[in-house]
């Protein structure tokens, strides 16, 4: 295991300035869009592209322990930087995200039609999201990846939803953004918890250093239960297959190379400090076996060559949470391989689908025929993909999941569900090749128009890189040895041919149980459809719209009971919650102390037995204008005691807002009853009787307790100390609205002014109704305001 290696800091921050090159194409890419048409995505796929170079040059280096760090000051008041680093793992995370990355939107140059609307904010969002997946895998600050983790989340949102009058689109994005945001809050909690028990939200000094607190089990569970969510694992996995409604491109790109690797990438960033804690392994093993067999069951089921992709990517998103969360060398080698080998085949399926659709206008297996001797090229490097899919040699998917096997030997529980999930892949991968390019008993071929090169190129090349990986697996191994070096123990180095050991063995048998449950692919969707009837009731899709259909309905009848439309029931509500909760925080954690008198001045207490008996008959009061008065009593009162405080400018300013109030007051209550309803003493009186006293008791202890827990000098102190100096003004009131707080005064005198305007239209709009219309039809000027009536119309009697 490597010790202390030695950081380089890019004299320019490269680093950043990389993912904000994805922000900047972004921006730019509706705009560019307008003059180039679909050829924009030439022009985007440089991000991703410079991105794939310049992790190149930097992969020696990296790869002999010296990461690239970059450490950007974001808002130095609360310690936050734009903290990433660029260590093997992380290396290897970027070659997916932007080696594929760069080819698919190649591919998206070639696989749009010029008149295609919205292609301008296809590739804009397309470029954010690569940019926001390349900060994630990049971040060394867990605050700062959960950002990055959200934005993906929000842009594959979009991008799944690019169809927006498609109704399959929308529901598929709205799932997908459901399913992965929650799972991203309840992360974001368990991310808080690591960073309290730690002490430090850099990444690097929490796996360098891991917290051992009570809670970090605890933690754990949340941020594996974010990971899960993100990776479509059991029981979160049907967002994923729904995804399929996106179109190619981005099911070749989100759900292949990049976004469904975010939760696969956190679980192996994290295991070689937490595999020991006693929750991780039985949590991560059981999820991921149990995501493979469902994924690879549901595979053997599909028509759509799409969906039968989409389920194999969740089974093979489990094989990889698996691997990568043994917390072993050896699986951490075959992790990082399979992670490398996945995006290859997987991406090179996905657009081999969307040539297969362009070419023949269909992607349902049971249409397909003849396909392959139809289109050689794709059909040649579509087959070597699968074949890297089921483990055959000589690719890489073979060299993978064999060292997975001589990795996982040692746990017979698990080594027989991986054994088990990998036949199915061996099944379903023949399946593909079977529907997508083999001619069938009893079908026409299917008429195939001749792919362009834009198309078949970036699937040829992702085609044969695992290929020449699988021949020459030296070229991976320093790659995928970079970050199992995170692990004690001897390095399993990648390699063809390791010979005649049990794993191989269990590789033959395991292409040999699959080509056998491919043969018999009638008795098993016969056997499939009668068990998918038993287990329709725990079917994970059901079960999310039967959870949102629940949370409709509860909605509905919360609303009912709490949206009466009665303001005493709102207002009593928000005053009984105020007192159950902070009151009872108050009155049980904080006590009064000192000398707490009950009142100065004798004058004082006439006052406040004047205010509080206008207060009380305020609420008694039979008919309005006398409650008005009376409240304007209880304001004027109030103003009185500030006098007696020694505040003047306080008692001012009150007296003149209780005289205005009582102005309006009198205006209104010319279009109200002269009397309030007599109502005789209910419970709902005494209820709200006892809301009131409550309240009541609350604000006074609030007070008393708010008034002795100034533990500060007091900050007037200061103003009375730079008054002169500062603002050259003995009257400190004057300098503090002028000079001290300018800006803020100009705001209220904004607000006043606006308010005015308001209100002078209104009073202009009124003055210009006609007699006897209620409705106050006139139009008015556009320069004067003033009332015009329809032509040919007399001329309106003014209404004082």
């Amino acid at each position: 295991m490597r010790r202390g290696p030695a950081l380089r800091r890019p004299r320019e921050d490269v680093l950043l300035a990389l993912v904000l090159l994805h922000l900047v194409l972004a921006l730019l890419a509706p705009v560019a869009a307008a003059r180039l048409g679909r050829r924009v995505f030439l022009l985007v796929a440089l991000a991703p592209g410079a991105t794939a170079v310049w992790a190149v040059t930097q992969a020696s280096a990296v790869l002999d322990g010296r990461p690239v760090v970059s450490s950007t000051s974001w808002v130095p008041g609360l310690g936050l930087a734009l903290d990433l680093r660029l260590d093997a793992l992380s290396l290897l995370m970027v070659s997916l995200v932007s080696g594929v990355g760069a080819l698919v939107l190649l591919y998206c140059a070639a696989y749009f039609d010029r008149d295609q609307p919205g292609l301008g904010r296809f590739a804009g969002v397309l470029t954010a999201f690569a940019g926001a997946m390349l900060g994630l895998v990049l971040a060394d600050d867990l605050l700062l990846l959960y950002v990055f983790w959200e934005l993906t989340s929000v842009t594959s949102w979009l991008l799944i939803g690019f169809d927006d009058e498609d109704a399959e689109s929308r529901r598929a994005a709205q799932q997908a953004l459901l399913v992965t945001t929650l799972g991203g809050l309840v992360m974001l909690v368990g991310l808080v918890m690591l960073v309290q028990e730690a002490g430090t939200a850099s990444l690097a000094q929490i796996l360098g250093d891991p917290p051992s607190g009570g809670t970090v089990p605890v933690a754990l569970v949340l941020v594996l239960v974010g990971a899960f969510t993100k990776s479509a694992q059991v029981p979160f996995h049907p967002w994923l297959p729904s995804a399929m409604a996106a179109p190619t491109p981005v099911s070749a790109y989100l759900h292949a190379a990049a976004m469904v690797k975010a939760g696969v990438y956190l679980v192996a960033r994290l295991a070689p400090a937490f595999a020991v804690v006693a929750v991780w392994r039985p949590v991560v093993l059981t999820v991921g076996l149990a995501t493979m067999l469902v994924g690879g069951w549901r595979a053997l089921r599909q028509d759509d060559l799409k969906r039968v992709l989409a389920f194999g990517t969740v089974s093979q998103l489990g094989f990889l949470m698996v691997l990568v969360g043994a917390g072993t060398h050896e699986a951490a080698t075959a992790g990082a391989a399979l992670l490398l080998a996945h995006g290859l085949f997987k991406a090179t399926l996905f657009l081999s689908v969307g040539v297969i659709d362009h070419a023949t206008g269909t992607r349902d297996l049971r249409l397909l025929s003849g396909v392959g001797r139809r289109s050689p090229v794709l059909a040649t490097v579509a087959v070597l993909a699968a074949l890297s899919m089921a483990g055959v040699p000589p690719l890489l998917g073979f060299v993978s999941k064999e060292a997975a096997y001589e990795a996982l030997l040692g746990d017979p529980v698990v080594f027989a569900g991986v054994v088990l999930g990998s036949v199915l892949t061996a099944a379903y991968s023949a399946r593909f090749v079977w529907g997508a390019f083999a001619r069938k008993p009893g079908c026409a071929d299917t008429v195939v128009h001749a792919p362009s090169a834009g198309l078949l190129a970036p699937v040829v090349v992702l085609g044969l890189a695992g290929l020449v990986l699988g021949l020459v697996p030296g070229l991976a191994d320093p790659l995928v040895q970079g970050y199992a070096s995170s692990y004690e123990g001897e390095p399993e180095h990648l390699a063809l041919w390791h010979g005649l050991v049990p794993a191989l063995g269990w590789s033959v048998l395991t292409l040999a149980l699959g080509a056998a449950l491919f043969l018999a692919r009638e008795p098993v969707r016969a056997y499939q459809r009668r068990a998918s009837r038993v287990l329709s009731r725990v079917d994970a899709d059901r079960s999310y719209d039967r959870v949102l259909d629940g949370l409709d309905r509860s909605a509905l009848r919360t609303t009912a009971v709490v949206q009466t439309g009665s303001l005493p029931v709102y207002l009593g509500t928000v005053l009984l919650t105020l007192v159950l909760l902070a009151g009872t925080a108050l009155a049980t954690s904080t006590r009064v102390t000192g000398d707490v008198t009950a009142y100065d001045r004798p004058l004082q207490v006439a006052v406040g037995v004047v205010v509080a008996i206008a207060a009380v008959a305020t609420a008694r009061a039979h008919r309005r204008f006398t409650a008005v008065l009376l409240l304007g009593a209880v304001g004027y009162g109030t103003a009185v005691l500030f006098v007696l405080q020694g505040g003047p400018d306080l008692a001012l300013t009150q007296f003149l807002v209780e005289t205005l109030a009582l102005v309006i007051f009198v205006f209104v209550l010319r279009r109200l009853p002269a009397t309030f309803t007599r109502r005789p003493l209910r419970l709902s009186q005494g209820v709200r009787l006892g809301v009131a006293l409550a309240v009541g008791g609350f604000v006074t202890l609030a007070v008393l307790v708010a008034g002795q827990a100034r533990t500060a000098p007091p900050a007037s102190q200061a103003f009375l100390d730079r008054a002169q100096a500062d603002g050259g003004g003995s009257n400190v009131v004057n300098v503090v609205l002028v000079d001290f707080r300018g800006f803020d005064t100009l705001g209220e005198i904004t607000v006043l002014a606006v308010a005015a305007m308001g209100i002078a239209s209104l009073v202009l709009a009124g003055r210009g109704r006609r007699s006897g219309d209620p409705e106050g039809e006139t139009a008015l000027t556009a320069a004067g305001g003033q009332a015009v009536d329809e032509p040919g119309t007399p001329a309106p009697e003014v209404v004082p």
